[in-house]
């Protein structure tokens, strides 16, 4: 006890002055070193506590101090916004100690700091994947945790980026229209990349943008055939107007897609 009152006490001096860093990462005294990077922590001087913990974390490995050293490393990398590293941290705890006393902290933030710091939906999205299936292995070794909503709404967010990407994809193709067409048909591309995310993402927010986009493009595609594919792609608008209809039946593209459905019934006189 009166050790550690003593570590304090000299660890009160040596933050009040202004070289006490240099003097505390230059030190051979490994307990002193550690309760610096706790203090420093508690200040909020998170890259300074990283750099103390980080030169003695091996040292470390194997002592009574093993697991709370790793963790706060991690916690360090996470408040100062290093997500990458903080997630690999959180990872090398719960790796190294599976049952350890902050396992099910660790894997819930491993996952959290990948959400933290993924992308927009117009870039790689592959840190996106990453994130869910982290957060996913969380939830189904903790299914009971207090984390579990939190990690559960994550997840959808990320699927909504996922799909918003894809949306942005689809309405791009539809944008090009017969610029410099994918493979003959652009509004095809458009359809084919919109049905995608509806199949693997159906419980999407954006369900509505991606039906209505594939109303729009099937009615440019019939709209600029040739004569002899019009008919069929007339009929494929109104099959998919009442598909989109019946599903959104009070949907603010109502209007527009009625406007679509009128020209497609004008030529299939069937």
């Amino acid at each position: 006890m009166k050790r550690n009152l003593y570590i304090i006490a000299a660890l009160v001096v040596l933050l009040a002055s202004c070289n006490s860093y240099n003097k505390i990462l230059t030190s051979n005294n490994i307990d002193f070193k550690y309760e610096a990077a706790k203090a420093y922590y508690l200040e909020g001087e998170y890259v300074k506590s990283s750099q103390l913990l980080e030169s003695i974390i091996t040292i470390l490995k194997g002592s009574d101090k093993a697991e709370e050293s790793l963790m706060l490393l991690a916690r360090c990398y996470y408040e100062s916004g290093d997500y990458e590293t903080a997630s690999q941290y959180f990872k090398v705890y719960y790796t190294n100690y599976p049952r350890g006393e902050f396992a099910e902290y660790a894997r819930f933030y491993s996952g959290k700091s990948l959400f933290m710091g993924i992308t927009e939906p117009e870039l790689d999205q592959s840190g996106t994947y990453l994130a869910i299936s982290e957060l996913q292995l969380f939830m189904e070794y903790f299914p009971l945790s207090s984390y579990r909503e939190e990690a559960q709404r994550m997840v959808h967010s990320m699927h909504d980026l996922i799909v918003e990407k894809d949306y942005l994809s689809a309405k791009l193709y539809y944008d090009l229209g017969d610029f410099m067409a994918y493979k003959g048909n652009n509004y095809l591309a458009c359809i084919i990349t919109a049905q995608n995310a509806l199949k693997d993402h159906p419980y999407t927010s954006l369900r509505e943008e991606l039906s209505i986009l594939i109303l729009r493009a099937r009615y440019k595609m019939a709209h600029h055939s040739v004569e002899d594919k019009k008919l069929e792609r007339y009929r494929e608008t109104i099959d998919e107007y009442y598909a989109f209809k019946n599903e959104f039946p009070e949907s603010e593209y109502i209007g527009e897609a009625d406007k679509y459905f009128k020209e497609a019934k004008s030529f299939v006189k069937d």
